[in-house]
């Protein structure tokens, strides 16, 4: 299940922008979606963010 959404408004320098713009095309992400990842980082570095839980491993019939 997919986490929920909330949108929220954001003022940032055009400076911050044009810098995010780059990196997101860079990492071929939306600049909305470059945010969001800068943010989790951050938030998991500092201890802020629980980790998300890794899927399941997939059931391998061929052995």
């Amino acid at each position: 299940m997919a986490a929920e959404k909330k949108a929220y408004p954001l003022r940032i320098s055009a400076a911050v922008l044009d810098a995010m713009q780059r990196w997101s095309d860079d990492e071929l992400r939306s600049v909305n979606a470059q945010i969001e990842y800068v943010l989790r980082e951050a938030l998991r570095k500092n201890g802020r963010l629980k980790p998300e839980k890794a899927a399941p491993p997939a059931d391998d019939d061929n052995h």
